[in-house]
């Protein structure tokens, strides 16, 4: 893992980065159940306490931190590290919401708990569109005979409304946006596949010409062996960056759906990337397994964030 670095230790179950102008790095803490900044010399400050399952995070267009959680998981011991399962449907499960956080005050607001008739059951991950809009996953929960459908949601602008877009899905994880947004890209964990939707305006997916299933977009991309898919970073260039569990790497894939690299990490619950620094050519990545962020210098930039890095 060339000129990987370690920022902090001692995390419980870090995913979701975002990246400040400061340099620091807000990210949650799942099984800590807490919203935390990571300064840059690997101090720790709790911003918020966040009961049940905090997940995938993105700053949004009111300078608050939205936050997907998941309601809680069920956790195993391996090896000495914690992993979530293998029910994920826990005894004390609070149920799934979007949330947001006042990162001065600490103030936790749940913004949508539900779609229409439906409650959410697990939200994953989370981009911003230039409008303010949002896309979340939720792969649902995980019982011990069954498991939710997996769906992507996208949340209007200014509390709008949220809409189901695609569903089902076999848990749908990392989601984001190319440099145009005209592509929202997801990647379903189990399977190991890469989809993507073509956009014909901000919140509205356009049907693929050929596809069978014709709301679900197109596969680009899958991985061999037993290999799954976490969440995902995109570069300035269109790469999609995606953090891929039990291999312990970052898979990097490009738009056509060509393999560019796979970049090593050494923990096999390797969750997120996210870009910051100079030129935006550091990746910070989540190890939650070995309960660390850390950070690497990356070859290419990553994509400047709406409402964040510009």
């Amino acid at each position: 893992m060339p000129n990987m670095r370690v920022i902090t230790s001692g995390l419980e179950f870090p995913e979701g980065p975002v990246v400040m102008r400061d340099g620091s790095v807000i990210l949650v803490e799942i099984m800590g159940e807490r919203l935390t900044r990571v300064h840059p010399d690997g101090r720790k400050e709790t911003v918020a306490k966040m009961p049940g399952g905090p997940n995938g995070a993105a700053m949004g267009p009111d300078g608050k931190i939205y936050v997907c959680n998941n309601g809680g998981f069920g956790w195993t011991d391996i090896n000495g590290s914690w992993i979530p399962g293998p029910v994920k449907h826990p005894a004390d499960y609070l149920g799934g919401k979007i949330q947001r956080v006042d990162i001065q005050t600490g103030d936790v607001e749940t913004v949508y708990d539900r779609c229409g008739a439906f409650e959410l059951n697990g939200p994953n991950d989370i981009v911003f569109d230039r409008q303010g809009g949002f896309w979340f996953t939720d792969p649902g929960k995980r019982r011990a005979r069954d498991a939710d459908a997996g769906a992507i949601y996208y949340c209007k602008p200014n509390d709008g409304g949220i809409v189901e877009m695609v569903h089902p899905m076999d848990r749908p994880n990392g989601i984001g946006l190319s440099p145009d947004e005209k592509t929202m890209y997801a990647v379903e964990t189990p399977t190991c596949r890469a989809w993507a939707f073509s956009l014909s305006a901000p919140g509205v997916i356009q049907p693929p010409a050929k596809a069978y299933r014709r709301d679900k977009g197109l596969v680009i991309a899958g991985l061999g062996g037993y290999q799954m898919f976490d969440s995902l970073g995109v570069e300035a260039s269109g790469n999609i960056c995606v953090a891929t569990l039990v291999k312990g790497a970052i898979t990097v894939i490009a738009p056509d759906g060509k393999i560019v690299e796979q970049v090593d990490t050494g923990d096999h619950m390797t969750t997120n990337i996210a870009f910051g620094g100079p030129e935006l050519k550091t990746a910070y990545i989540t190890l939650s397994g070995k309960g660390q962020l850390v950070a690497m210098d990356w070859p290419r930039a990553g994509l400047p964030l709406n409402f964040l890095n510009k």
